[in-house]
């Protein structure tokens, strides 16, 4: 497919296909998507209907074997690159001396023989019917299956200005009407310079539409050909096609992670920036998951095999991408009606334009009429509504994956741009998503080292969060705990423990009034933590209170700046959460949100949002893509926080991949800038055609004596096309999240 009219044919004949419900067709990644019942005949006929229309469907690869068709895509990328560069080299030095001799009164030193017609038609026949070939082969198409398209508009023009050259050529004191008896000039220039040019432009525009599709194919080139497996006791490379789960797979410093899995021996460190983003190494040990994809840095270690081939996170990623990078956005559907009977209207325009030069035109009336014709014909440019769109959602997903942002498809893209309010879960979105220390306030006489290391030691055996966040906090502190023996746990109070000074109770106030402990001097620590809703640990030893350690779920350290710079970009941000209301305002607080949607339960999620969209709101969703998939779905955007493996990635609209708040603003920026550029690249590419197509038909020539010369048109309609790409490919050097990460 070359322009917006391939995309509307093979569009309309995969419609027609009884049972096909939908299709759409990208003509930046050559791929269709289409909806089809239960009850569609299948493969065969969306293949027929395609070959009708005069195009074809290659075999579909496999999930498995994606990184080789992806490869062997390249390999045919790149030959039809050198063939097109062969053309342009050959058209040009053929075009360039008959330019020179077709002008000799512009290249005054051009010798006489240069503008011979008979030397000017041996060189420019080459142009014509060699390198013009795929232009006049597509006209054929477009005749035998009664459509049209660019290389009709191509085709239809360079031949009227060729064949009209070699009549001249032939007989060239012949009386035609409006001509006169006298010699003319020739149109060879014309014929074999729009070629060159059109040729040269659509190598510039396959090199440029080449680099939309990086984000692909770095995504693919992460996955390693071979891995080593451990097999009766030895090491053997193998195919990663040949992985199945449950196999022990051995990686060494430097090397990639050939699957998905869980280490079971060894530790490292691994890079995994290429799928979440996250430019800091990540700590493997015995239990922790891997991703495919990502790299060894430090130890060598063990993993088995929990996902191989199409199911793994990296193939997962790589489909996602895809899906959205082919997918249409809503603003292209004027593009589309308008590409859809654009050709046959540039062909009307053009006959009328003939028409009315022969009939109503100057002498030689005949010339005139032949090129504006053919100056409108070459003019036309539907490649450029045909890519307007498409280059530059490819070039945005593909940046968003870059920075760990997966955009599910240009719909959600275009949507989240409109976004006006975002709402936010409290619970591992704004917050860790568990409890911490944030607070230790002893006794007069204690310090505060002995409170917390008393207290963790009380916890030690707990499975309890809370006992888990202060005995977390003690190590990293690096304290040494007192010996601590005969631990109970007292149902909804605290727990009870036995220190060599006597007993250790760890609770609620209540607690400690059931075990006659005075808590008068925590009071005023107490008021203050239950005002900043924090949960408060009594900690006492031997009857007498030691002090209060408050324990919150943590505030991510970037929720405040994210929060910030998203009222810079002109959202409202609101907090929703299950929680009471004091400790929600409290975090609020922290993070700079001014409105909290408190105590609400998971089953009332959605309808909350549902009531911020009945206020006339756009609204996206942020959460952990499982306990608010209600609300996600129910909100214009879903975004879902992702650690890489997480379902979310294929529920959600948006999915953060790290897991990280600043790929909100990221998302947010990327997809405001990604429809900017559509606007202007639609803009240009009607602007385009609304002046240009007018000015081609002569209209200034009554009042200024303006023409559009064909060679002029030809070298305009192939910079429309590689201006679009070139605007789009802008967005892989934009700036994108917080000031602090630029």
């Amino acid at each position: 497919m070359h322009c917006a009219s391939c995309v509307a044919k093979v569009e309309g004949a995969l419609r027609g296909v009884p049972g096909v419900r939908d299709a759409t067709v990208n003509l930046a990644t050559e791929r269709a998507t289409v909806l089809f019942d239960a009850t569609a005949p299948g493969m065969p006929a969306l293949r027929r209907a395609v070959a009708a229309a005069g195009y074809e469907i290659p075999e579909p690869p496999s999930a498995a074997t994606a990184a080789a068709t992806e490869r062997a895509r390249e390999a045919e990328k790149a030959a039809e690159d050198r063939a097109l560069r062969r053309r342009v080299v050959v058209g040009a030095l053929l075009s360039a001396p008959i330019l020179v001799g077709s002008m000799r009164e512009v290249f005054w030193s051009a010798p006489a023989w240069l503008g011979d017609p008979w030397l000017l038609l041996a060189l420019a026949t080459p142009v014509q019917f060699w390198v013009g070939a795929p232009f006049h082969r597509g006209f054929l198409r477009d005749l035998r299956y009664r459509s049209a398209s660019m290389s009709t508009l191509v085709s239809i023009g360079t031949n009227a200005a060729y064949f009209g050259s070699l009549a001249l050529t032939v007989w060239p004191r012949a009386s035609l009407a409006g001509l006169g008896p006298a010699p003319v000039a020739t149109y060879y220039d014309t014929a074999s310079i729009v070629i060159t040019l059109v040729v040269l432009g659509r190598w510039l525009e396959a090199r440029a539409r080449g680099r939309t599709g990086e984000a692909i194919r770095r995504l693919v080139s992460l996955s390693p050909r071979t891995a080593r497996v451990l097999r009766d006791g030895l090491d053997a490379d193998v195919p990663v096609e040949a992985l199945i789960v449950g196999d022990l797979i051995r990686v060494r410093p430097g090397e990639r992670v050939p699957v998905d899995g869980v280490v079971i021996e060894g530790a490292s460190t691994v890079d995994e920036s290429m799928l979440t983003g996250e430019g800091l190494p990540v700590e493997k040990r015995p239990g922790t998951a891997l991703f495919s994809g990502t790299v060894n840095r430090t130890g060598s270690f063990v993993f088995r095999a929990t996902r191989v081939g199409g199911d793994t996170t990296l193939a997962r990623i790589i489909r996602l991408v895809e899906d959205a990078q082919g997918s249409r956005a809503p603003i292209q559907r004027l593009a589309d009606r308008v590409a859809a009977a654009f050709v046959p209207l540039v062909l009307a325009i053009a006959g009328a334009a003939f028409l009315a030069w022969w009939l109503l035109g100057p002498a030689p009336a005949l010339l005139h009429a032949v090129t504006s014709a053919v100056a409108v014909l070459v003019v036309a440019c539907p490649c450029a509504m045909g890519l307007a769109t498409p280059t530059a959602i490819m070039v945005g997903t593909g940046r968003g994956a870059e920075h760990g942002v997966l955009i599910r498809s240009a719909e959600a893209l275009e949507r989240l741009h409109r976004v006006g309010t975002i709402v936010v879960d409290k619970t591992g979105t704004l917050t860790v998503g568990r409890p911490g220390v944030t607070d230790v306030a002893p006794a007069a006489g204690v310090r505060p080292e002995e409170l917390l290391a008393l207290a963790a030691a009380a916890e030690q055996g707990s499975e309890h969060p809370v006992g888990e966040a202060l005995v977390t906090r003690a190590k990293e502190l690096g304290l040494g705990l007192p010996a601590v023996g005969d631990f109970r746990a007292i149902s909804g109070q605290g727990v009870e423990a036995r220190a060599g000074e006597g007993q250790v109770l760890l609770g609620s106030p209540r607690l400690m009034a059931a075990h006659g402990v005075d808590t008068a001097a925590l009071a005023p620590a107490l008021a203050r933590l239950a005002r900043e809703g924090k949960t408060a640990v009594c900690v006492a030893l031997a009857g007498r209170a030691q002090g209060v350690i408050a324990v919150a779920d943590l505030l991510k350290p970037e929720a405040a700046a994210t929060v910030a710079a998203l009222g810079r970009l002109g959202l409202t941000v609101i907090m929703l959460t299950g929680d009471a209301r004091p400790t929600a305002a409290a975090v609020a607080r922290q993070a700079g949100i001014d409105r909290v949607e408190a105590e609400v339960l998971p089953a009332d999620k959605a309808g909350t949002i549902k009531a911020l969209q009945a206020e006339g709101r756009l609204v996206a969703m942020v959460g952990d893509g499982i306990n608010d998939a209600p609300a996600l779905a129910q909100a214009d955007v879903g975004i879902a926080m992702g650690g890489g493996s997480d379902v979310a990635i294929e529920a959600a609209d948006v999915t953060l991949m790290r897991g990280d708040l600043r790929g909100l603003v990221t998302a947010v920026e990327l997809s405001r800038q990604t429809i900017r550029v559509v606007k202007q690249n639609l803009f240009w590419a009607f602007g385009y055609n609304l002046v240009l197509v007018p000015v081609a038909a002569g209209v200034l020539y009554p009042l200024w004596g303006i023409l559009l010369s064909p060679i002029l048109a030809g070298a305009a309609m192939a910079l429309s096309s590689v201006s679009v790409v070139t605007n789009s490919l802008r967005l892989k050097r934009t700036r994108l999240g917080p000031d602090e990460d630029r």
